[in-house]
């Protein structure tokens, strides 16, 4: 039995919000990203009440050791949708723990409650521990990712 619970940020969780935040920041070295301009109270609420952004956090005894933001994208093909894993992280110390699959394996009822038939994820060449669980987990496919400023 893990010595940790997962369970999914709402409206009014400030402090689980800052703290996923806080571990986005340290876990991708990018406190500019994570930390510099955070959503005020209302973007935080619209965000958190919306069905189609699921945030998951895993504690242990009462601390953020892992995090997960997800969307849901509605397909236009056809009348389905896809779960993008947009950030994923666990911290140092709670590493190789499960943390990362038991928030992947949590997302998926909740994913497939919202109509999704799959759920994606990108990984960064290089990221060895990454590219191996999303690897174990489902189908790799190799692609080509571009930013384009707007």
């Amino acid at each position: 039995m893990p010595d940790w619970s997962i369970r999914r940020l709402a409206p009014g969780d400030a402090a689980g919000f800052a703290a996923m935040l806080d571990l986005f920041a340290e876990a991708f070295e990018d406190p500019g990203a994570y930390s510099s301009r955070r959503p005020g109270p209302v973007w935080r609420e619209r965000l958190l009440a919306n069905p189609d952004f699921m945030a998951l956090v895993a504690e242990q005894d009462g601390v953020v050791v892992g995090a997960l933001a997800a969307f849901l994208l509605r397909k236009f093909e056809q009348e389905r949708s896809e779960a993008y894993i947009y950030d994923l992280a666990v911290a140092g110390e709670a590493r190789r723990r499960g943390i990362a699959t038991g928030l992947i394996e949590a997302l998926k009822p909740i994913a497939r409650d919202a109509g999704a038939h799959v759920i994606f994820v990108q990984a960064d060449y290089g990221d060895d521990p990454a590219i191996a669980l999303y690897t174990r987990l489902g189908r790799r496919e190799d692609v080509l990712h571009f930013d384009i400023p707007v």
